[in-house]
């Protein structure tokens, strides 16, 4: 995604919770390359005895014992599939009406408007794709995207764009038949996310 660098500094609060976005859009755009993988084989929970620490520990771990190629292998059955399609739909219009290029991807094209985001060169999923969002999420917390009003748009993103629905995206991905390296991914999201709807909620 690229947009306006609105460059108001954020607080370390707010690039720890960048950070989370940003992992979880990069693993969950595409199949991991090596230096994706080799990123997430140093993910080590930094002693963190939370659920959400233990989720990233055993991140780190399986990535330390997956090959790209069965990364690989385990995206496309989770999302690409054969024939049919992969076994989740990573879609917020999916998720909330059921069809895909629905209401809420139309909602989500005119708020990426208004803020002057625009769609990456080469990328052909639609734009409410559970990893573009996170990575808007992202953009907004760093302020590189909303200008100085990035942490109360990102309040609203977030509102209306992932809390509808991307924690069931995640209950499912934690659920899913083909997730092994993934299932913790669905777990730190979902984790995360309930973390995210409080702050929120105590920051209104």
């Amino acid at each position: 995604m690229a947009g306006v660098d609105g460059g108001f500094g954020a607080s370390e609060e707010d690039a720890m919770r960048a950070g989370f976005y940003g992992l979880l859009a990069r693993v969950l755009s595409g199949p991991m390359d090596d230096e994706a993988l080799n990123a997430m084989r140093a993910l080590d929970g930094h002693d963190d005895d939370s659920p959400l620490g233990q989720a990233i520990a055993a991140f780190g771990k399986l990535s330390v014992r997956t090959t790209t190629s069965k990364a690989e292998e385990e995206y496309t059955e989770l999302f690409y599939g054969v024939g049919a399609g992969g076994e989740l739909t990573p879609y917020g219009s999916f998720y909330i009406t059921g069809l895909i290029y629905d209401k809420p991807l139309a909602e989500l094209r005119g708020d990426m408007k208004r803020l002057g985001i625009e769609v990456a060169e080469g990328n052909s999923e639609p734009e409410d794709h559970i990893a573009s969002i996170c990575e808007m999420m992202h953009g907004l917390l760093t302020g590189n995207l909303g200008g100085a009003n990035g942490r109360a748009e990102a309040k609203m993103f977030f509102d209306k764009h992932l809390a509808p629905w991307a924690d069931r995206f995640f209950a499912d991905l934690e659920g899913a038949q083909s997730a092994v390296l993934y299932m913790p991914v669905g777990s730190i999201g979902r984790l995360f996310l309930e973390i995210e709807r409080e702050a929120f909620e105590m920051a209104a």
